[in-house]
């Protein structure tokens, strides 16, 4: 595939545009320096509309965009659970998990855990988050998205890391959360733009032979040939349980990798401990997940329609590369322009989100003195640092592995349960303590690792899914006996769970009622 000049001028305008965008809406008045707060938090003063787009935004990104395409086309349509399941996930955090973070003015996840726990675990998790951050979530976002960009146009895979990496750090520099988050509006626009651009066109393309069929002819086609392919719940006999067990998806392991990583995921929970209010942040919350309802339609669905319109692929993941050759000159610009931001966006958010932990858990913890002007350098040439440390290590972490993706899948999954179980208990849980809480941290690692050696070695067969649940179950077990047994000390609990109110505005119920129709509607339809 190539792009025409119409195309790289589309290309050339967007990069332009969004970052000039960017050092706009960031600006400071004359004279004015950037405190924590500004540049971490984004003064404390997003929008929900912010909120919600750049949730979405930070979420998807290439390798997500062109893997669950890739999926869709090999599962079929119950790939989408991970989409349609996260927006119910999003709710329970808005509802549930905000007012918390809120009324104590979270803003950084291992903060929580010290005033609710201690030290301790605070710097232990703050640690681990920026070792994940830096060297799996950077470097697959890098490594990923240059494969990306190389297979839809051919540019050297190598200075693809670099351009990507160069161009998200410098339009968020400046800046920090407030470039990110109020410029996300743009990107997710155009993300959803050009994924519906693409989907009409191959539907439409199958509708008739001169796309006077239509869309809707074309997704009818598409159901008439292929109707096991609109199995959500698969049966144990599917050749993809092991990637999507059954009713797993719905009652097991996904509910707990959603709630860790909408609910407790800096990257992702920053933007809504940076409202104005709660009921801005839960606004936001309403925004995003009726964007996630949206998502399978723009990324899954063109790898459905490619099995009619590009059977005969001999990977899987070239289904939405090979479905924007259909796309006429200056459409193919616009959409690899989407696809370009789902990157940046991505990125960007990731390394905004390791500058704040780093500055403000590590940093600002050992310079107790330092300034408010210095915090923010030292934020800037963190977020340099880890994309510098990426752009060298992406290939070398990540080259020798045909299914990156997965592997990423399969290492947090290892941290996940232990995750949630800490932070639900440290929410939900007064008796909580921190040895409880550290020993769902090391249990979760260590069974984990039992489950895939058994599994590496043939001995045992068990879904990534269904093991993520089990470490979950076995690990809260093991937290409360050791809370019960190691009880925390009287002044450990500093998390204030007075005055929190989980009421919600008739607007967030209504949009939960909603969320919750449709999702009884399509597993319905298509169980």
């Amino acid at each position: 595939m190539s792009l025409a000049g119409i195309d790289l001028a589309i290309l050339a305008i967007y990069a332009i545009f969004i970052f000039g965008l960017a050092q706009w809406v960031s600006r400071s008045q004359a004279g004015e320096q950037k405190t924590s707060t500004d540049y971490f938090m984004a003064s404390r003063s997003l929008p929900w509309w912010a909120i919600g787009a750049s949730l979405i935004a930070a979420n998807i990104s290439a390798e997500q965009i062109i893997g669950m395409s890739g999926s869709g086309y090999v599962i079929g349509l119950g790939i989408a659970s991970y989409e349609w399941m996260a927006a119910l996930t999003l709710l329970i955090v808005g509802k549930f998990f905000l007012p918390i973070f809120l009324r104590n003015e979270i803003v950084t996840m291992p903060q929580f855990l010290q005033q609710r726990y201690g030290a301790t675990i605070r710097n232990v998790m703050a640690v681990f988050w920026l070792l994940l951050y830096v060297f799996v979530n950077v470097t697959s976002i890098l490594w990923l998205g240059a494969i990306a960009v190389h297979t839809v146009t051919g540019f050297n895979q190598d200075y693809a890391i670099v351009a990507i990496g160069v161009f998200a750090l410098a339009y968020q520099l400046w800046g920090g959360l407030k470039a990110v988050a109020l410029t996300d509006i743009v990107q997710v626009a155009l993300l959803v733009c050009g994924g519906l651009i693409i989907g009409f066109i191959a539907l439409s393309t199958i509708g008739g032979a001169d796309g006077a069929g239509g869309a809707v002819a074309g997704f009818h086609t598409l159901i008439t040939q292929f109707p096991d392919k609109f199995d959500m719940i698969l049966s144990k006999d599917n050749p993809h349980y092991q990637e999507l067990p059954g009713i797993a998806v719905l009652l097991g392991g996904l509910w707990v990798m959603n709630i860790s990583y909408w609910g407790f995921n800096q990257y992702i929970i920053q933007r809504a401990l940076a409202a104005k209010s709660l009921p801005e942040a839960q606004k936001g919350i309403a925004f995003a997940a009726y964007l996630k309802l949206l998502m399978p339609v723009i990324v899954v669905l063109p790898g459905m329609a490619a099995l009619i319109l590009a059977p005969n692929l001999s990977a899987p993941d070239q289904a939405y590369p090979t479905m924007m050759n259909l796309l006429p000159v200056g459409l193919k610009g616009l959409v690899f322009a989407a696809l370009i931001a789902a990157i940046i966006a991505s990125l960007a958010s990731k390394v905004n989100s390791i500058s704040t932990i780093f500055t403000l858990d590590l940093y600002a913890k050992i310079r107790k003195d330092t300034p408010e002007h210095q915090l923010v350098t030292v934020g800037r040439i963190a977020a340099v640092a880890a994309v510098i440390i990426g752009i060298l290590t992406a290939r070398p972490l990540l080259g020798g592995f045909d299914q990156a993706f997965q592997f990423i899948q399969e290492f947090t999954g290892f941290f996940t349960p232990g995750i949630v179980v800490i932070f639900m208990l440290g929410l939900f849980w007064k008796r909580a303590s921190e040895a409880g809480a550290l020993t769902a941290a090391i249990g979760s690692v260590v069974l984990s690792a039992i489950f895939w050696w058994l599994q590496e070695t043939g001995q045992f067969i068990f879904p990534f899914m269904n093991r993520v649940g089990v470490v979950f179950v076995v690990s809260l077990i093991a937290a409360v006996i050791v809370s019960l047994l190691v009880p925390a000390k009287p002044d450990a609990m500093k998390i204030k769970l007075d005055q929190i109110s989980y009421k919600t505005s008739l607007g967030f119920n209504l949009a939960a009622v909603g969320v919750i129709a449709f999702l009884i509607l399509v597993y319905t339809i298509w169980w």
